[in-house]
């Protein structure tokens, strides 16, 4: 069996030394990360300073780093079970938009550590979505009010974990789920107000189109008595002899009896 020459173990285990040195003494942090330095020997989590940023960093090896994401995330809590402001029970599902607060990171990781979002931001969304939804009622929920349930759950929720060094850009109410008797309860007085609407705006047509018969009708009156106030005797004689000159002069059979009637205007009295 060879032996190793006795200079060959020393190296190797100066190399062995070397490469865990070396380990322990740099760290990379990837993209959309930061690392929060702990300082065994100097006081623990360093809050002083920012934290590392992306790429490669030279730490000393009794040192230690804590790397986050930073990015902004997304946590889902689904059927969230809340009460409206009449006792009766509704499931919410809520999306969160969050990251750390970069700039505030040791002091997270400090206070919170790696674990915040279980810590803090779960809770807060639950505490804060039953007080919000416990405002309004089932109809406002299902309909009309919940655009600024949404907004009052993020805007509350944000103002609650601002400092504890977390960041909320988003509150989303994807879906909310009514008791089956209640949701149709309200579809149908929806469904009963969309109907009363409609037939309020067939009405409104219908006097509208009755108000323009009578303008119109008024009008055709006024424009007959003017006519008629126009009309003299001898302006209808006028234009009764041109109407004769005019069927004398047709090929068809005809007599015409000149100043007949009450009038003395002609009379036709055949037209074949």
């Amino acid at each position: 069996m060879l032996k190793l020459p006795k200079i060959g173990l020393p190296v190797i285990l100066i190399v062995l030394a070397l490469m865990i040195f070396a380990s322990k003494s740099s760290i990379n942090i990837g993209y959309g990360e930061a690392g929060v330095l702990f300082r065994t020997f100097g006081g623990g989590v360093v809050t002083d300073a920012p934290p590392l940023g992306e790429g490669f960093h030279i730490i000393a090896p009794w040192n230690r780093v804590y790397v986050y994401n930073v990015k902004q995330q997304e946590f889902f809590e689904g059927n969230m079970q809340v009460l409206s402001s009449n006792g009766l029970e509704i499931s919410l599902d809520v999306s969160v938009l969050y990251q750390p607060n970069i700039d505030r990171l040791g002091l997270l990781h400090r206070t919170k550590g790696e674990n915040y979002v279980n810590i803090v931001l779960i809770p807060q969304i639950r505490a804060v979505a039953r007080s919000i939804v416990g405002r309004y009622t089932p109809e406002q929920l299902y309909s009309t009010k919940r655009d600024a349930i949404q907004n009052e759950i993020f805007e509350e929720t944000q103002k609650n974990v601002e400092s504890q060094h977390i960041q909320v850009n988003a509150v989303l109410v994807r879906d909310v789920t009514l008791p089956m008797a209640i949701k149709e309860a309200i579809e149908r007085k929806l469904r009963q107000e969309q109907e009363a609407l409609e037939y309020e705006f067939r009405l409104a047509k219908a006097k509208q189109e009755a108000e323009r018969q009578r303008i119109d009708a008024e009008g055709k009156a006024r424009a007959n008595k003017i006519l008629s106030a126009s009309l003299t005797s001898k302006i209808l004689q006028e234009k009764g002899i041109e109407a004769t000159l005019k069927l004398s002069e047709s090929p068809n059979s005809k007599v015409i009896v000149i100043g007949g009637g009450d009038t003395g205007m002609p009379i036709i009295l055949g037209n074949n």
